[in-house]
C-alpha cells in the first residue's frame, strides 16, 4: 500500500437545523441564524428541556421509495439524503471501482427513534407486536450500509461510534483509508435524530441540557450564563478522494483534509480531563501533520457545547496545543450556538463549516456571546461573522468516554 496519499474533499451534503442543503446551511451559519426553537416532535409539557435544534422541512421521500421510509430510522433518512447530495455535488460515482470506493460514518447513538417505538409495543401491545425491522432500522451502522448499497461502495462500510466524536472520527479514518491506500474515495459524515423522549430526558437528568426556554438564551458556548447544551438533529456527508483522482477527472475540490488527531483522556465516562491532556494532544497531533507553523492563520471551530465544564477545558486545550501568544492570535467560535449540539453529526457539520470559512474567507461567529467568561479568554467571534484571510482550519469533538478528535484542513 503506498504511503501519504493526499485526501481532498469533492462533494458535501447536509440536512441540517438551519437548511436541508449546503448553501441555505452555509448562509444561516454565516449570518448567525439561531436553528433552535421549541420542540414540535412530541409534546413537552412534562419536560424541564423544551428546546432543541429540529430539521425543518425534510421530505425524505424525495430521497426514499415509499417502501424504504417505512423501514429506515430517521437518523438514517438524514444520512442518505446528505450522501446523496454530496455525491451528487462530487460527480465521483463512476469514476471509482466500486471495491475502491468504501463508506464511515458516524453516529452517536442510531435509531434511538425506532428503539424508542418499538419498545413501546413491546410494554403495550406484547412480543409479537415489534416490528421485524426493529433490529436493523435502530442499530448504528445501518446509515453506512445503506448509504454503501445505494452507491455500490464494495469496500469497508461502517460506522464510527465515539459519542460527540463520531462524525469527526468517520471523516479522519475516511482519510487515512486513502492516505494509505486502501480506498480511492470515501463517502463520510454524521448523522443523529435524538429528539426523542428518552434522550431529552436522559440528558436533562444528567443535567447536561439547558432548561431555558428562550431560543437565545439556551446554547450559550463561552459565555458565563451558559448552563448545558441543546440537542440538535441532522446530517452532514462528504466526498473524500485520493487528490491525484480528483484532479484528473477535473472534480471540484474543496479544500484538503490534511491533519488527524484521535485521542482518549482515559479518565472518566462523561467529564473532560481537567488538564486537557487528550484534547490539547489531538490537536497537535493534528497541527503535526497539516503542517502547523506560527505563520499561519488559524480558525478552530470549537466543541463549544456551552456546558460550564466543556467551555474551560476547550479553552485550556487550545492554549497548550498553540501556545498563549498563537491561541489568542487564532480565530474561535462554536456553530453549536446556531445548529445545538447534533452529537455523532456535529463533527461533520463543523468540518463543513471549516471547509466554508476556508473557502470565502468567512468565520461563522458564537451568537448570543454577550457575556463572556473569564475563564474563556480568547477570540470567540461574538455574534457577527468576521472576514479572514485564514490559511488552517481545526475542528473539535469532545465526547463522552473521553473520546478526542481534532481534523485540520486547508485550502489547495
Amino acid at each position: 500500500m503506498s504511503e501519504n496519499r493526499r485526501v481532498v474533499v469533492t462533494g458535501i451534503g447536509a440536512i441540517t437545523p438551519l437548511g436541508n442543503n449546503d448553501a441555505e446551511t452555509w448562509e444561516g451559519l454565516k449570518n448567525g441564524k439561531n436553528g433552535i426553537a421549541l420542540i414540535t416532535l412530541f409534546d413537552t409539557e412534562k419536560f424541564k428541556a423544551k428546546l432543541a435544534a429540529e430539521v425543518k422541512g425534510f421530505d425524505p421521500a424525495e430521497y426514499l421509495e415509499v417502501n424504504d421510509l417505512f423501514r429506515t430510522d430517521r437518523y438514517a433518512q438524514f444520512a442518505v439524503a446528505a450522501a446523496q447530495q454530496a455525491v451528487d455535488k462530487s460527480g465521483v460515482e463512476g469514476t471509482v471501482e466500486p471495491e475502491r470506493f468504501a463508506v464511515i460514518f458516524g453516529t452517536g447513538i442510531g435509531g434511538i427513534g425506532t428503539f424508542e417505538t418499538e419498545h413501546t409495543k413491546l410494554i403495550e401491545k406484547g412480543p409479537r407486536r415489534v416490528s421485524s425491522l426493529f433490529v436493523p432500522m435502530m442499530i448504528g451502522n445501518m446509515a453506512a450500509g445503506m448509504i454503501a448499497i445505494r452507491h455500490d461502495c464494495r469496500g469497508s462500510a461502517m460506522p464510527a461510534v465515539t459519542a460527540c466524536a463520531s462524525g469527526s472520527n468517520a471523516i479522519g479514518e475516511a482519510m487515512r483509508l486513502i492516505r494509505h491506500g486502501y480506498a480511492d474515495a470515501v463517502i463520510t459524515g454524521g448523522a443523529e435524530a435524538t429528539v426523542v423522549p428518552t434522550a431529552i430526558a436522559g440528558f436533562v437528568n444528567m443535567q447536561a441540557l439547558s432548561t431555558s426556554e428562550n431560543p437565545d438564551e439556551a446554547s450559550l458556548p463561552f459565555d458565563k450564563r451558559r448552563a448545558g447544551f441543546v440537542i440538535g438533529e441532522g446530517a452532514v456527508a462528504l466526498v473524500l478522494e485520493e487528490y491525484d483522482h480528483a484532479l484528473t477527472r477535473g472534480a471540484r475540490i474543496l479544500g484538503e483534509v490534511c491533519g488527524y488527531g484521535s485521542t482518549c483522556d482515559a479518565y472518566h465516562i462523561t467529564a473532560p480531563h481537567p488538564e486537557a491532556r487528550g484534547g490539547a494532544q489531538a490537536m497537535m497531533i493534528a497541527m503535526k501533520e497539516a503542517g502547523y507553523t506560527e505563520n499561519d492563520t488559524v480558525y478552530i471551530n470549537a466543541h463549544g457545547t456551552g456546558t460550564p465544564m466543556n467551555d474551560v477545558i476547550e479553552t485550556v486545550a487550545i492554549k497548550k496545543a498553540l501556545g498563549e501568544h498563537n491561541a489568542r492570535k487564532a480565530f474561535v467560535s462554536s456553530t453549536k450556538s446556531m445548529t445545538g449540539h447534533m452529537l455523532g453529526a456535529a463533527g461533520a457539520i463543523e468540518a463543513f463549516a471549516c471547509l466554508f470559512a476556508l473557502n470565502e474567507g468567512v468565520i461563522p461567529p458564537t451568537i448570543n456571546l454577550n457575556e463572556q467568561d473569564e475563564s474563556c479568554d480568547l477570540n470567540y467571534v461574538p455574534n457577527t461573522a468576521v472576514k479572514a484571510g485564514i490559511t488552517l482550519a481545526l475542528s473539535n469533538s469532545l465526547g463522552f468516554g473521553g473520546h478526542n478528535a481534532c481534523l485540520a484542513f486547508r485550502k489547495v
